[in-house]
């Protein structure tokens, strides 16, 4: 295990971890190892371009970027650096639909913040351990081999914090092989696959919370990830799924195990005009496929019109051990279902205390409550791929974002595991349907 600062307990009702986080926004880091005090780089009044400040900072550095559109990949191989907006919604990284990427960090202990990333072909913010034949740092794989983990060590640290990510190809926010981070207080849609979507490591220690995801096709994704990764006070609504738990063979540490998804709104995940999801998914709040170990506990699940959490198979790999408890859910096209496929059925998968939820097969919470997970039969359940969507490029731009204000000043570099801010999920509670509201497009 990593180490943890002391628990910090999250108040759900508001979304206190990007308030924790930011405290030493304004704090100068005293030295680096070498006694060089941390510097500040403007862009465009030292450095024209976002590209040129970052090659020439070193570590402790931040890199401040006034207000414009900057037409470049920005790619982060330094560790330690902060590259920073000086106003979230007037700095713009613009792919043009033409480049692959806006923001790809390679490096360990990296922040990026206060800006947003737009129409990238692939990713808005990349932050990756992988990389490719050739060295470039890459997201995802090709399928094709077999991932050896001690080639590819986990990118340990990163802060992603106040991002606009929108009108992305792939994911807007995509960390992958990457731990010891948090995604907080961001924003993100038009992802053609996701808006955000945390992949690919075990024992994680990533807190995801104080994020809006929406009019994407899917809200946000985890993939073979787990183990002190907790998802938290985001607002996961107008996709065409909410959320998603999967195991996948294409990646490393199969199965997914250990995740929790708690305190979350996730709601009215029917929304048309969005890219089209690749497995045909719609009208889906949660759906965990082929997963293992996780926490589905204290989110508001409301008004998904085909289901509210949806427990399946991946392939051949079954549903094991998941708990779905003390939900709220209401007026889902079925609150809960149990649907594997009978080459892999799963187990000790329990449902407990969400309410009179209407379930498939039913009485699912009585034949298999946490107290004594008990067999369960397979339910009939047909997820329909949903209307055609949108280009990605089309999707509606995204509503006006809270700016961090000016911090003239090297923020305080991310160090990893002591940074991240340790949940005490058994106390969150179920949040309040107005959670990020003020900052969110969708309304039910």
């Amino acid at each position: 295990m990593r180490a943890r600062v002391a628990p910090l307990t999250l108040l759900v009702s508001a979304v206190l971890v990007p308030t924790l986080l930011m405290s030493g926004c304004s704090a100068t880091e005293s030295a680096t190892e070498d006694d060089r005090a941390p510097a500040l780089l403007r862009v465009p009044a030292d450095h024209e371009t976002i590209t040129d400040a970052v090659d020439a900072a070193a570590e402790g550095d931040t890199v401040l970027v006034a207000a414009g559109v900057y037409r470049e990949t920005v790619a982060i191989d330094t560790a330690g650096i902060t590259l920073r907006g000086e106003a979230r919604n007037e700095v713009v990284i613009d792919g043009e639909v033409r480049r692959g990427n806006g923001v790809v960090v390679s490096a360990p202990g990296v922040t990026v913040q206060n800006l947003t990333v737009r129409n990238a072909t692939q990713n808005g913010v990349l932050v990756t351990g992988m990389r490719s034949d050739d060295g470039t740092p890459v997201g995802g794989h090709d399928g094709y081999r077999t991932i050896d983990t001690d080639d590819f060590p986990l990118l340990d640290g990163f802060r992603i914090d106040h991002v606009t990510a929108s009108n992305n190809g792939l994911y807007g926010i995509y960390a992958f092989n990457a731990a010891d981070g948090v995604i907080t207080g961001s924003y993100a849609s038009g992802g053609a696959d996701s808006g955000i979507y945390v992949g690919q490591c075990d024992r994680c220690g990533i807190v995801v919370s104080g994020n809006v995801a929406e009019r994407n096709a899917v809200g946000f994704e985890i993939a073979n990830a787990g183990g002190g990764l907790v998802v938290t006070g985001n607002r996961f609504v107008g996709n065409r799924v909410g959320a998603t738990i999967a195991s996948d063979h294409q990646e490393a540490y199969v199965p997914q195990r250990g995740a929790s998804l708690v305190g979350n709104v996730i709601a009215a995940n029917d929304e048309v005009a969005t890219p089209e999801q690749a497995e045909g998914g719609f009208g889906i709040g949660v759906g965990i496929a082929g997963g293992t170990e996780n926490e589905v506990s204290a989110n508001l699940i409301e008004a998904n019109p085909t289901a509210g959490v949806v427990v399946t198979s991946a392939e051949n790999l079954g549903p094991e051990d998941n708990r779905v408890t003390g939900n709220t859910l209401r007026e889902n096209g079925t609150d809960l279902v149990f649907a594997p496929a009978s080459r892999a059925p799963g187990s000790g998968n329990c449902w407990e205390g969400n309410g009179d939820a209407v379930t498939a097969p039913t009485d699912l919470q009585t034949l298999s409550p946490c107290s004594a997970p008990g067999p369960v039969p397979t339910a009939a359940f047909d997820s329909e791929a949903g209307p055609a969507g949108i280009p990605f490029s089309e999707v509606a731009a995204p509503p006006t974002q809270p700016d961090l204000g000016l911090v003239d000043a090297p923020l305080q570099r991310w160090k990893g595991a002591e940074d991240v801010p340790q949940i005490d999920v058994a106390s969150v509670g179920i949040p309040s349907p107005d959670l990020l509201a003020e900052v969110s497009a969708i309304r039910w």
